[in-house]
């Protein structure tokens, strides 16, 4: 079976995985203009995700004066530009590519394959998309934090399909599991594969489908023949 249709998951899938302690790295670096403890600032990074990744928080600058208020703090407007500053940086290390994925998608894109990118994500993401090299490579994107929803909310793969042009029969979804949307997408119609790289145990992702009893593929460039081509993902 062929798909003229593929979506990705962005972090975990497109990215390397990110593990605990370099979560916990950025967080102690964007408490510092703060004069927030580390661990303070890393709770409320992760109790206001679910708030952050639908664009609840407003802005960066309004998010990090936000949760730190929640953390006791009243910042002034340098702390909050410079928190905002750190925020962003870290945050751009994490959208480096898989050394694969460039390859993958170009190569899908020569086979004649549509591509669509569907994240979870927070503002960060969603400012520094169209700077991105990803954003040439890639048809349609849908950010959870512009749409107002998470994975598995069936509006996300809907917004996407209907981007794309295409029925979700017609699309494959590729991801590492986080956020339910492995189901999500099968939910949906379309054709759910986790990508299990060699890396993804040692992913900290949110809500991920650890258990997930579908087919998988072990790298980005099986996503080539998965796509085009009789299926050789696991199961």
């Amino acid at each position: 079976m062929s798909f003229p249709t593929v979506i990705f998951d962005f972090y975990g899938t497109l990215t390397p995985s990110t593990p605990t302690a370099v979560w916990d790295g950025h967080a102690a670096r964007g408490a510092v203009p703060l004069g927030i403890p580390a661990e303070r600032w890393r709770e409320a990074l992760n109790a206001s995700f679910p708030e952050r990744a639908v664009g609840a928080l407003g802005d960066l600058p309004e998010t990090i004066r936000t949760l730190a208020r929640r953390c006791g703090v009243e910042p002034g407007e340098d702390a909050v530009a410079a928190a905002a500053e750190v925020r962003l940086a870290c945050q751009r290390e994490l959208f480096v590519l898989r050394e694969d994925a460039v390859g993958t998608l170009e190569r899908l894109r020569g086979a004649g394959v549509r591509i669509g990118v569907l994240s979870d994500c927070t503002v960060e993401l969603a400012d520094t998309w169209p700077e991105l090299p990803l954003s040439g490579l890639v048809d349609a994107a849908v950010l959870s934090c512009s749409e107002g929803h998470r994975k598995p909310a069936p509006e996300l793969f809907r917004r996407i399909a209907s981007a794309l042009d295409t029925a979700p029969t017609s699309c494959l979804y590729i991801g590492d599991g986080g956020g339910g949307e492995l189901t999500g997408a099968t939910a949906h119609g379309m054709t759910a594969v986790m990508l299990r790289a060699d890396d993804w145990a040692a992913n900290d992702a949110h809500a991920r489908e650890d258990d997930w009893p579908g087919p998988y593929v072990s790298s980005l460039s099986d996503v080539v023949a998965a796509a085009t081509g009789p299926s050789t993902a696991g199961a």
